[in-house]
């Protein structure tokens, strides 16, 4: 697809001629309008998570016209003209560009979103006076032919309307009653849906006129409309993108979390080594895993216990503790003989018996709710007082407000996100980071930066904010009027500007929060819930 900064560069290179009319800057058959914007960045812009900036297709082709003015006379000019000027560290290599001294700029974006073009296909007014003689003479052409047609109709008309008069008769003497009453109702159902002549001259021309002239003023309100034809597939060709990698890692994010939700925990069994006979394999039969429910393998236990008189179905139940700690002490007593080790078959020995689990090798269960770290500073916009309001219910109330309502500072808050289909996600809120154990640490989504750099004092990565933004999400919330902090202008951190007073934008603002949160834990975070 032919974006304007490609043509620009081309035309001026070739020499060609760019016209300008009516707010519309035409590169031959396309055109733009003179603020559209082109994917060349603003000096300074889209860097340390400053928004994007580009310059427009008039600002572009206005320094082409004025490249041999100073810098200075060239910013005075345009100023006074009304037209946004080059910056002086774009304005060499935006030259070198459009001059075709390189071929490429690392200022130009390639993801950047560009306008459809105007495709012009009719002759303009600019065309001259030839152009326009040349219309003139084909319309009179056309208007001689049509009248001749016309003459020739009604010349037509005349023969077929010379008749006899004696032939004619009466339409009663012909027709009957019922007759004359259904052509009657045809005339009138036709007149109801035939449009009204208007009327001519005896020569028709003014009609023919008037036909004319409106249809060359529909046609020109078409042409204005007209856009350049786009199919299913050219929608998706974008400059710098695949759509076939963005959408893979997506599937793949939702594929790993909807397995995790359904695979079981793994349950980890300290493996016991068996005895290895000469081959190098194992002699003992493969375990079976144990099932609750499946008892009847263990009915003859007793038969083969018989012998060593083991009994299975004994209790302590009604002993006393002295007369129970006789037998452990009988068993202990070296002088009484013990009996005889047999080794018993081991698919007989119930599993559960068998693999006991000491407590330190049991797996526990990973919580998967992400946690959002604020500043415990009472200066901060978000606190623990008013946390809940501005993230769950999308409306900001200050802490001085939560204050006066007497409501008690809480430890730490479980707010519930709403999504769509009535669906709430948990998200664990902190602001005592130094509580949390590496556990919770990979759980650790965002955190909303307060400005001075010793908040990060103890935690991980060595306090590091360049360290820590490059693992968790960073997000800074101010009123819009207030200057932003020189380390929150530095850091990679995302700004959520709130007004003073007007209320009804808070949920626009908080919305973008939750926007680019999903998308960071979508990329780095999918095991998480979200």
């Amino acid at each position: 697809m032919a974006d304007p900064l490609s043509l620009l560069r081309q035309y001026n290179i070739n020499k060609k001629e760019i016209i300008e009319r009516d707010g519309q800057i035409i590169f031959g058959e396309f055109s733009w309008s003179k603020n559209v914007k082109t994917n060349y960045l603003k000096y300074g812009s889209g860097k340390k998570g400053a928004p994007k900036e580009y310059y427009t297709l008039e600002c572009l082709l206005y320094i082409l016209k004025n490249v041999g003015l100073q810098h200075s006379v060239y910013v005075r000019q345009a100023a006074a003209e009304d037209i946004p000027a080059v910056n002086r560290p774009d304005r060499k290599d935006l030259l070198a560009y459009l001059n075709g001294e390189t071929t490429s700029c690392v200022s130009i974006d390639k993801s950047a979103p560009l306008e459809i073009p105007t495709q012009v296909k009719r002759p303009t007014e600019s065309d001259g006076y030839e152009s326009l003689a040349k219309k003139a003479r084909f319309e009179e052409l056309q208007v001689q032919k049509v009248k001749e047609q016309l003459a020739a109709r009604l010349d037509v008309n005349k023969k077929e309307a010379s008749v006899n008069i004696d032939n004619i008769k009466s339409i009663s003497e012909t027709l009957s009653v019922e007759k004359i009453a259904a052509i009657k109702a045809k005339r009138l159902a036709n007149k109801r849906v035939t449009i009204k002549q208007t009327d001519k001259d005896d020569t028709g021309v003014g009609d023919l006129r008037v036909m004319l002239d409106f249809d060359v003023d529909s046609t020109k309100d078409i042409l204005k409309r007209e856009r350049q034809w786009r199919t299913r597939s050219t929608i998706l060709q974008s400059n710098g993108k695949t759509f076939q990698k963005n959408i893979s890692a997506l599937l793949q994010s939702i594929k790993a979390r909807e397995e995790g939700k359904i695979r079981p925990a793994p349950q980890f069994v300290p493996k016991v080594p068996e005895p290895l006979n000469k081959v190098g394999r194992s002699n003992q039969p493969q375990q079976t895993q144990y099932n609750r429910y499946d008892q009847e393998r263990f009915i003859q236990q007793k038969e083969v216990t018989e012998e060593f008189k083991i009994d299975t179905m004994g209790t302590h139940h009604g002993m006393s503790l002295k007369s129970s700690s006789g037998i452990v002490q009988q068993k202990k007593n070296p002088q009484v003989p013990s009996l005889p080790t047999v080794s018993r078959p081991k698919e007989l020995i119930p599993t559960a018996q068998a693999r006991v689990i000491p407590l330190n090798l049991q797996n526990k269960r990973q919580s998967k709710t992400p946690i959002i770290i604020i500043p415990s500073s009472p200066n901060s916009l978000i606190t623990m007082y008013n946390a809940k309001e501005i993230l769950q219910d999308l409306r900001f109330i200050t802490t001085e407000e939560k204050r006066a309502l007497g409501l008690q500072r809480e430890n730490e808050i479980l707010l519930q996100r709403r999504k769509d289909g009535n669906l709430t996600v948990p998200y664990r809120i902190v602001d005592q980071p130094s509580k949390l154990t590496p556990q919770d640490w990979s759980r650790v989504v965002a955190v909303f930066v307060l400005g001075p750099a010793w908040q990060f004092k103890g935690w991980p990565w060595d306090g590091n904010p360049v360290e820590i933004f490059s693992k968790i999400a960073a997000f800074h919330l101010r009123f819009d009027e207030m200057k932003l902090d020189g380390n929150v202008s530095r850091w990679a951190v995302t700004v959520l500007n709130i007004s003073r007073n007007k209320r009804h934008l808070d949920r626009a603002c908080l919305m973008n929060f939750w926007e680019q949160l999903d998308k960071y834990m979508i990329k780095f975070k999918p095991d998480l819930r979200f």
